[in-house]
């Protein structure tokens, strides 16, 4: 078996219009993030960045997918952590089964901020 790539997204956040929307939205966080993205955020003083990197991931996946927003929860998208710190994709629900359908059994997934700006980039990977 040889690895093919099947997807490729990114996605650019902007961390001010971001934390504008963090701040005008109830429950912005429990209705975009898994509770263990909640709490990895939250080990910092400043969660944003760290919202925002996987806010970017999602959408990442969702490209590289090839579907639209609103194709599934964002919900269906978790970032994990290796114990080395890696980034990883969990996908659940309807997310789960788009990549299933696609042929997609395993994920890259790399994620970077700066002071301005939050950016992922997600590549899906079959045979």
């Amino acid at each position: 078996m040889s690895d093919t790539i099947l997807g490729l997204g990114t996605d650019l956040v902007e961390l001010p219009r971001f934390r504008l929307a963090m701040a005008r939205r109830a429950n912005f966080e429990t209705k975009l993030f898994s509770p263990q993205e909640q709490e990895y955020s939250h080990r910092y003083r400043d969660p944003a960045p760290r919202f925002a990197a996987r806010f970017a991931a999602k959408e990442a996946v969702m490209k590289a997918l090839g579907v639209g927003l609103g194709a599934f929860p964002l919900l269906d998208v978790e970032v994990e952590r290796a114990r080395s710190g890696a980034p990883s994709v969990r996908l659940y629900g309807k997310a789960a089964a788009i990549a299933e359908q696609r042929g997609v059994r395993e994920w890259r997934l790399s994620l970077t901020h700066s002071s301005e700006t939050a950016m992922a980039v997600a590549i899906a990977i079959g045979d």
